[in-house]
């Protein structure tokens, strides 16, 4: 696991210059970065929202290098209790980062505790119970605290209110993927060419993450293989290993996509219908499976149930020929 978080860290830009994509939200944060050494000291915070895996974890790492400062991660869902909250931020710095991923996660008790820090970085706590509890107010140094979502709907008002500067973080395009593979090719000192970057690229549903894991599995199939480059004939033989088709869709996608189709001769179908049916959990379809599907167009939710699109039922009698022409 160690040398898994090595490898991602190597992987990641260290610099607002080395990010690829987001450009209005890089210059955003130049400049908010820039003002903030100007001053001496930060005066608002930032929040992020955006699918997993485009960069709001890398842009708040990116913000604690240029400001030289230091930078503390969590979880909203590792901050159990108001004590737990309180631990970090008492051993916080001036001027240092504090970066909640999840934020959304936040017990509400925690939530509350939050509240005073945002606005007069102050803590509030409750010593004692009952009639002999008192409240004692800590003054904190300044910091810059960045929450991070994937679910901005879930964090209350009076929290997202208090952040001053709320950045949208969206999917990538294939160009921009293409980019960050070749980059990171040249960091592991990897052979690519630009034809296999680029259809690499067509496979990573959009997301960084996903680009860069390809990429290991491509450096992995590189090592046994003692091939030289990664061309597009590696591309292929390596992507019918993982099995992964030319949209960057997995077996569990296009078992979702046959069920619709041929057991329910593509009639809605509710999510619990097809959970039981791919043995899978609801949350799991709704929210890994069924995103991609839709962002492809492949599916639509109506209010009876999902079915396949008219471009979901090309792509499967695509598929078909496919493989009786393999066959």
């Amino acid at each position: 696991m160690k040398e898994n978080n090595q490898f991602s860290n190597q992987l990641r830009p260290s610099s607002f210059a080395e990010f690829i994509g987001h450009n209005n939200i890089r210059e955003n944060l130049k400049i908010f970065t820039l003002a903030t050494k100007k001053r001496g000291y930060p005066n608002d915070h930032l929040l992020f929202y955006g699918p997993p895996g485009t960069g709001k974890t890398t842009l708040a790492l990116i913000m604690a290098k240029e400001l030289g400062v230091d930078i503390k991660i969590t979880s909203g869902a590792a901050l159990r209790k108001a004590g737990d909250l309180a631990a970090i931020l008492t051993n916080l710095s001036p001027n240092s980062i504090f970066f909640i991923d999840e934020i959304h996660r936040l017990p509400k008790n925690v939530e509350e505790i939050l509240y005073p820090v945002l606005e007069n970085y102050q803590l509030d706590i409750v010593i004692g119970k009952g009639p002999s509890a008192r409240v004692v107010n800590l003054s904190l140094p300044k910091m810059i605290i960045i929450g991070s979502t994937t679910k901005l709907a879930l964090i209350s008002s009076p929290l997202r209110d208090r952040f001053g500067l709320i950045l949208r973080l969206n999917y990538y395009n294939e160009n921009e993927l293409k980019e960050i593979i070749l980059n990171a090719a040249k960091k592991l000192s990897l052979s690519i060419n630009q034809e296999a970057a680029l259809e690499m690229a067509k496979r990573s549903r959009r997301t960084p993450r996903i680009a860069l894991s390809l990429l290991k599995r491509a450096k992995d199939f590189l090592d046994v293989k003692k091939a030289k480059i990664i061309d597009l004939d590696f591309i292929k033989e390596l992507f019918g290993v993982l099995r992964m088709d030319a949209l960057g869709l997995n077996p569990i996608d296009i078992d979702y996509l046959e069920l619709l189709y041929h057991k329910f001769s593509n009639q809605p179908v509710g999510l619990s219908t097809i959970a039981a049916s791919l043995s899978e959990e609801e949350r799991t379809i709704e929210e890994l499976i069924e995103p991609y599907l839709l962002r492809l167009g492949l599916i639509k939710k109506t209010a009876k149930g999902r079915v396949l699109t008219t471009k979901g039922l090309s792509y499967l009698g695509q598929l078909e020929i496919k493989e009786i022409n393999d066959y």
